[in-house]
């Protein structure tokens, strides 16, 4: 028999990991991880670690926060392997490589370079990429699989 999660616990933990990814994913990540997390070597490698990094820590403090002051229970266990979940998803997207292969697999090449500058030219300079788009439902999808994780996790 599968544990059920409380519809409440998981809604609550689902809204906060929500609000804690756009705030971490936005706010927390340095000019310098959105610029080197995408590119090639150790530093790039290491520049994307250190946004899963915090952005993990605002997570885990939000989702603290969620406990502390609220009726709120979570699972510690529930909470550590939902959250590894959460960063090992993130960490596979924000290489960018990654995505623009799983796009290319789904034939949404076209859709992920919507709104990228010319060959040759700087004419683009938003935030309304089809790479963006995709990159941001990809995190929110797997941050309802970790809400589910660590809210059913939180029910046994």
């Amino acid at each position: 028999m599968i544990a059920s999660a409380d519809p409440a616990t998981l809604a609550a933990t689902f809204v906060v990991l929500y609000a804690a990814h756009s705030v971490g994913d936005h706010w927390v990540q340095t000019c310098h991880q959105a610029g080197a997390k995408g590119g090639d070597g150790t530093h790039a490698r290491w520049a994307c670690a250190g946004h899963v990094a915090s952005l993990t820590v605002v997570k885990a403090l939000v989702l603290l926060a969620l406990v502390l002051l609220t009726t709120v229970t979570l699972s510690p266990v529930a909470l550590v392997v939902g959250l590894s979940v959460d960063a090992v998803s993130h960490y596979w997207a924000d290489r960018r490589t990654t995505l623009a292969a799983l796009a290319a697999r789904l034939r949404l090449t076209p859709f992920y370079q919507l709104g990228t500058p010319r060959p040759g030219h700087d004419d683009a300079p938003h935030l309304g990429t089809g790479a963006y788009a995709l990159d941001q439902a990809w995190h929110v999808g797997w941050l309802l699989v970790t809400a589910f994780i660590i809210a059913v996790g939180s029910a046994l």
